[in-house]
Order: C-alpha cells, then structure tokens, then sequence
C-alpha cells in the first residue's frame, strides 16, 4: 500500500468517525504476589488509558503470566 493510499483510507476512516481498535499486552514474570497486584494494575492502567481517547475503541487485553 503507498503512503497515498493510506492517507486516504485514513481520511476516510476520520470522516466516518470509526474508532480505532486497540489492544493493550501486560506481562508478569514472576509468581510473586506483588507481581499480580502488578499486572491487575497493568490491566486498569491500560483499560484507563485507552478509553480516555475518545477515537479509540478497547479490543482486548492480551497477557502473558
């Protein structure tokens, strides 16, 4: 795809108002306790986060434990 074409397919997805879908990846590597208080508050940063952009749509949370 040229850079044309996605600026357009990007302009039309603007005037449309579609949110983009993203996803968010948290990671423990350990089985501590304070790992998983860590990744329970991975998961609310990223939750938080992404639904403070209004052009933004949660897909999922993706982990790794």
């Amino acid at each position: 795809m040229s850079t044309l074409q996605y600026e357009h397919l990007n302009q039309e997805r603007k005037m449309q108002k579609i949110k983009k879908r993203v996803a968010a990846y948290c990671r423990v590597s350990t089985d501590n306790e304070d790992q998983a208080n860590s990744f329970e508050s991975q998961q609310r940063y990223f939750r938080q986060y992404i639904e403070c952009n209004p052009n933004w749509e949660l897909y999922g949370i993706f982990a790794e434990v």
